[in-house]
């Protein structure tokens, strides 16, 4: 009977603790992003450069290791356990970014060329003859490709990345080609977006460097033009406009809605602004913007109105500073509201990006190192 009473009483408690401290359990309960990876090494740090998780359990980062002689070498992280553990397996080039098909069919874009891998990431090989001075790639299947760069080119190939072609609206596209750069590409079915951007050079340096300057300059606008498709990239049109910033980042859903990033200078008002578009009309209306909020990566997800997007705060008016800033990762259940969530305190970065299968498994890496799962039990 003593030990009876004694179970019933420490139930009691802890449904007294729950009615009476709610705050305390909350945390628990809400969706909130919890540090997986972290590179901690003394005389070396890493730069997360991508981030893929084709499926809720294999995912691949890729980046550089650099050490305190500032020499660096490119790696790639691969997990099979949903982040649990990640094993590194070195490159022979820094990864600038990464597109997969699938959980085993990738492509990497690296400083000096285009790596595909048929083994989810564990062997690469290079591609002869890929174009020099690309950013992005994205494949619709096996062959079917594009890949996006420098010097105002944007290629297509049907054989895989075997033989490359530029795409015949680029005759109709303004600015020196030495100042245009088309940095992004998304997809959803047959939909598909490139954006590109004119920015001739201007004096001086950044303003972290020149801090004197920086209440004295202004962001000037640039020449912006974005590619669209209907008819997966058989056909192609151009808009085209004077604007502030690049749009840097696109995430488009099968419903017709997209969330495009664009990022500004430290001389304009805001480091970042997100925009809600209509894929169906071409409208569009700006959805996110803060003075404290340099958002660097946004995603949406297909059958659903929920969306992610990710950046840092920066330090005053100096958007980008060389010193790090806490990851602030905002959610939104209609592309329009949004609710900052908790991040682990640990976590800073300049940039930082989102990947993940649907909306229940996702995961966020840092340039700095660190990579961070959503966790909502």
């Amino acid at each position: 009977m003593k030990r009876r009473k004694i179970g019933i009483g420490n139930q009691m408690l802890k449904v007294l603790l729950v009615l009476l401290l709610p705050g305390v359990f909350a945390f628990a309960a809400d969706p909130h992003w919890e540090m997986q990876y972290h590179y901690e090494q003394i005389n070396s740090a890493l730069a997360i450069n991508a981030l893929v998780f084709p499926t809720a359990n294999r995912g691949i980062a890729c980046g550089s290791i650099t050490d305190r002689r500032d020499s660096s070498r490119g790696v790639v992280l691969l997990t099979n356990d949903g982040g649990r553990t990640w094993n590194e397996t070195p490159v022979k080039e820094s990864c600038i970014s990464m597109f997969f098909l699938d959980d085993s069919t990738g492509w990497m874009v690296a400083e000096k060329g285009l790596w595909q891998t048929v083994e989810a990431g564990h062997s690469w090989t290079k591609i002869p003859k890929a174009p020099a001075g690309l950013l992005r790639v994205w494949f619709l299947d096996a062959k079917r490709g594009f890949a996006a760069g420098l010097e105002k080119r944007v290629y297509e190939t049907d054989d895989g990345g075997a033989t490359w072609t530029l795409l015949p609206i680029l005759k109709d596209v303004q600015g020196d080609p030495t100042y245009t750069t088309f940095g992004e590409i998304a997809f959803s079915e047959k939909n598909g977006l490139i954006s590109g951007w004119n920015i001739p050079p201007r004096p001086g340096g950044p303003n972290w460097m020149e801090p004197e300057r920086a209440g004295r300059r202004r962001e000037l606008p640039n020449y912006g033009v974005l590619l669209e498709t209907t008819d997966a990239g058989k056909t192609w049109t151009k808009s085209e406009a004077s604007v502030f910033g690049q749009i840097t980042r696109i995430s488009m859903t099968p419903q017709g809605t997209a969330l495009g990033l664009t990022e500004y200078k430290d001389e304009f008002d805001y480091p970042s602004e997100v925009y809600r578009i209509n894929l169906h009309d071409g409208s569009s209306e700006s959805s996110f913007k803060a003075k404290d909020r340099a958002i660097t990566d946004v995603r949406t997800f297909a059958g659903s109105n929920h969306a992610l997007i990710v950046g840092y705060e920066p330090a005053g008016t100096i958007y980008r500073s060389p010193i790090p800033g806490k990851v602030k990762v905002l959610t939104s259940g209609d592309l329009e509201n949004w609710e900052e969530m908790k991040v682990d305190y640990r976590a800073v970065a300049h940039s930082a990006m989102i990947a993940g299968p649907d909306e229940d498994h996702v995961w966020i890496a840092t340039d700095t190192g660190m990579i961070l799962r959503l966790v909502k039990e």
